[in-house]
């Protein structure tokens, strides 16, 4: 025999000694068991195999000589092609053959046992007790069938590995770790590391959870995610979505109120064409808002970040084009000035046209060549599979938020060098201040963004998105409608300042 395993068939003849000797255990019946070698050889094993079924001094394949013994169970060698090959003999013949479970070796070359082991009860008695009582001395057993004399039922056990003489089995959720200085045979049981569980006792190493599942408070087994994405039924979801129908139809308003007065000094001076176009996008800035909530389908992931820069880089350039308008028309008023050939619409179109065309081919691109698609975030949060949009390319997506924000500095930086511009042009103020808000608000969302999670992640988005139009909308039109229906007297100073300007 080899040494190493010697520990086994100890605790074999520990086990059966112990039932022999407590009549309370199996009254009647007294076991015993019998080693064969095998000498690692597959012919000796298959007839070890045969003489262990039919022993007598002659050897009688199939025919039981002059025995009382009745065997019970035969189990197989700790290297598998030994088992193997004793099941070829022993399931002719219905003899059931137990394993050694988690003692069986990965590698055969350094784990070869020359033995197996039968047990018979030397009495005719045979039944489940006699299996399950060996549980209680050190030995569990896994896939052991037990075949009665009587009616030829079987029986099914479960199977562990040999219980330690120095500790108690690990209880679920811990695992076992080696006593430094002591037997192999001892060991602490320490708790599971973070994201695996112990589902079983005794556990060697603890084990992670599939993806879509999270380990219990316990560690000792695995609970099921739940699929989580910002819905329109959650406060926060209800809230952001209140704030958005809540700006678009004041933008509703606001741009009733500038069609309805079109021939007012106050809109005349501000371009109505622009005008219209900046808010008619910022309504549909609100609106697209509404895309990023409810659970993401292939439709909405396609469609909402592409309309968002694309609409975004609309209202941005309108504001630009105001802007450049206000101090266009400015440098006309002097005299010989050779930007009078600039006024009118051909600059304010062209602009928008220019900027929108360009936030249009990266969309574009982005949508040839990696779209955003419906994904299932099974990492990022730990009790939760987040249900949101995977952006295709990473560089794309900042490509549009990048084109966004240099419009909004272009746009700033000419509002704040025209913010001191004689009180009748005075537009260029709102606008700085407008542009300061809108890039805050998306200087700041950028960090906001990569540290949040989840549904969060979409919730910043949104907040940035509504922030961001209000702001706009607050700051460049609230103004006008103030003078438009509360102070009509400042309407009509404001008509006799520009015919004044246009006579000089």
């Amino acid at each position: 025999m080899v040494t190493k395993f010697y520990q086994h068939p100890l605790a074999l003849a520990f086990a059966v000694d112990e039932i022999n000797r407590n009549p309370n255990i199996l009254p009647n019946v007294t076991l015993g068991f019998h080693i064969y070698d095998t000498y690692i050889d597959d012919k000796m094993t298959y007839r070890s195999t045969l003489d262990m079924l039919y022993k007598s001094h002659r050897y009688f394949p199939n025919y039981e000589c002059d025995t009382r013994k009745n065997l019970m169970a035969v189990i197989g060698g700790l290297q598998s092609d030994t088992s193997f090959h004793m099941a070829d003999v022993l399931e002719l013949y219905k003899i059931p053959q137990l394993t050694y479970g988690s003692f069986a070796p990965t590698d055969r070359d350094n784990a070869k046992s020359p033995s197996f082991f039968r047990m018979v009860p030397n009495e005719a008695h045979q039944n489940l007790g006699l299996l399950r009582l060996l549980q209680h001395f050190g030995w569990i057993w896994i896939g052991i069938f037990a075949e009665t004399d009587d009616s030829g039922e079987h029986f099914l056990q479960e199977m562990m590995v040999p219980l330690s003489l120095c500790n108690d089995y690990c209880p679920l959720g811990t695992q076992k770790k080696k006593k430094e200085g002591k037997k192999f045979c001892c060991y602490d049981c320490v708790s599971c590391p973070d994201g695996k569980i112990a589902k079983q006792k005794d556990m060697e190493d603890c084990i992670k959870c599939p993806e879509d599942q999270y380990p219990s408070k316990a560690q000792d087994r695995c609970i099921l995610k739940i699929i989580s994405f910002l819905s329109y039924e959650e406060p926060l979801g209800i809230s952001l979505a209140s704030l958005a129908v809540s700006f678009s139809l004041i933008t509703v308003l606001v741009l009733g109120i500038f069609v309805k007065c079109r021939d007012t000094p106050v809109v005349k001076a501000n371009n109505r064409d622009i005008t219209y176009a900046l808010l008619i996008s910022l309504l549909l800035c609100f609106v697209s808002s509404l895309l990023f909530l409810g659970q993401p389908t292939k439709v909405t992931c396609y469609l909402r970040q592409p309309a968002f820069g694309t609409i975004f880089s609309v209202a941005v350039s309108c504001v630009l084009a105001k802007t450049v308008t206000v101090v266009v028309a400015f440098m006309a008023t002097k005299p010989g000035s050779s930007m009078r050939k600039w006024m009118g619409k051909r600059l304010a179109n062209s602009s928008i046209s220019l900027c929108f065309l360009g936030q249009a081919t990266i969309c574009m691109m982005w949508l040839g060549t990696s779209p955003p698609l419906p994904d299932l975030d099974m990492q990022s949060m730990p009790m939760e599979i987040v249900a949101g949009c995977n952006e295709g390319s990473t560089i794309m997506f900042y490509s549009v938020l990048g084109y966004m924000g240099l419009l909004s500095l272009i746009s700033l930086t000419v509002a704040f060098l025209a913010r001191k511009l004689p009180d009748s042009f005075n537009e260029a103020k709102f606008i700085t201040f407008s542009m300061l808000i809108f890039c805050s608000v998306w200087l700041s969302f950028v960090p906001t963004y990569l540290s949040t999670k989840g549904k969060y992640m979409v919730a910043v988005e949104i907040f940035s998105i509504l922030a961001s139009s209000a702001g706009l909308l607050g700051c460049i039109f609230f103004p006008k409608c103030y003078v438009i229906l509360l102070r009509p007297e400042l309407n009509k100073r404001e008509q006799l300042i520009r015919r004044k300007n246009q006579l000089t």
